[in-house]
């Protein structure tokens, strides 16, 4: 199972790459859209998990998000791990194994590769 510094490495690296996009795109004035920028965030999340097994940041860091049977993850898997990760409170809340509540709703553990 990852540990608490690549999950955190992983995460800053996907907020700052969504966070360029939403600068990019949906700035007005000087101010990035916070909606927007956590829309890019799940979305890049979703498309990539079952792409490439993790998003850029969990593979630049060499983590793989997979589900506990085993196998493809699947297209709802990181739909519904996204949308959880993307509301931040159930990232916060992890059990004994490190696992945090998205992961567990959606079946999926995030492991190094």
């Amino acid at each position: 199972m990852a540990r608490a510094g690549r999950r955190i490495a992983a995460l800053a690296i996907d907020w700052a790459l969504a966070y360029a996009a939403s600068a990019l795109f949906f700035s007005r004035d000087g101010f990035v859209n916070g909606i927007a920028t956590t829309a890019i965030f799940v979305a890049l999340q979703i498309v990539f998990i079952p792409t490439i097994g993790g998003s850029i940041g969990h593979r630049l860091v060499g983590l793989y998000v997979v589900p506990l049977t085993g196998g493809w993850v699947g297209p709802w898997r990181p739909i519904v791990r996204s949308i959880l990760l993307g509301l931040v409170i159930p990232a916060l809340v992890w059990d004994s194994d490190q696992r945090g509540f998205h992961d567990k709703v959606a079946g999926t553990v995030l492991v190094r590769g």
